[in-house]
């Protein structure tokens, strides 16, 4: 699980990309076991495509620790809170470069209007490198990561409508079991009583409307039997 400052560091940091022009995704997934890039940003230069790799680390604990760290782009940076890099700027590879991140400090008014809560600042440039992997494969990692977020956001915006009756049978069935801490019944037990209940309004509102269609024929009816008044 990420942590909240984890979140705010990675979404602040995909503002930041957008800024300096850049296309980012995060989480894309490298061949030859190269690992996963945190975050990857591609930027069109005039003769030729950069490509830089972020890695968001958070805690002393998680920058020492042995995950395999997916530093392929022509630029590699390490994005780091301001407290962490104090205690590891020792540990940096030459090569590699070190955005700090630092919230904004401003009042709760002027930073909800904002698209992050902080921004970075370089506090150590990378040296220029060559690909680690092959272009086209990475540009194909790239657009496969962007791809999946554009799924992930499509769900968002259709809902459920998005996904095929199996599927949803299929998840319901899954959670069978699952119950909410505030509820008695199981997510299933509740999803076919307010299926349920959902049918019954229905039904009593068409026979409300039925009832009214029958009064009204009845009054019509009525009408028509009456006997015509003789004319003076």
């Amino acid at each position: 699980m990420k942590t909240t400052l984890t979140q705010e560091i990675e979404k602040a940091l995909y503002y930041y990309c957008i800024e300096l022009g850049g296309i980012v995704v995060e989480e894309v997934t490298m061949p030859d076991e190269q690992g996963i890039v945190d975050t990857l940003a591609c930027f069109f230069k005039p003769v030729q495509r950069e490509w830089r790799c972020y890695e968001l680390k958070v805690t002393k604990a998680d920058f020492y620790s042995k995950a395999k760290l997916s530093f392929v782009g022509n630029y590699n940076y390490f994005v780091l809170p301001e407290v962490l890099y104090e205690k590891v700027q020792g540990d940096i590879p030459n090569e590699i470069g070190v955005l700090v991140y630092r919230p904004y400090r401003e009042s709760a008014e002027i930073t909800k209007e904002l698209p992050a809560a902080g921004t970075f600042f370089v506090a150590k440039k990378p040296l220029k490198q060559k690909l680690q992997v092959a272009e086209e494969a990475l540009t194909q990692r790239f657009m496969a990561s962007l791809f999946r977020e554009v799924r992930k956001a499509k769900r968002m915006d259709y809902g459920t409508s998005f996904f095929s009756t199996e599927q949803l049978y299929k998840e319901l069935r899954r959670r069978l079991a699952d119950h909410d801490s505030l509820q008695e019944d199981n997510y299933y037990q509740r999803f076919i009583e307010d299926v349920q209940a959902a049918r019954i309004a229905s039904l009593e509102e068409e026979l409300r409307a039925l009832e009214q269609d029958y009064q009204f024929l009845r009054q019509q009816q009525q009408v028509r039997r009456r006997p015509t008044e003789p004319l003076e």
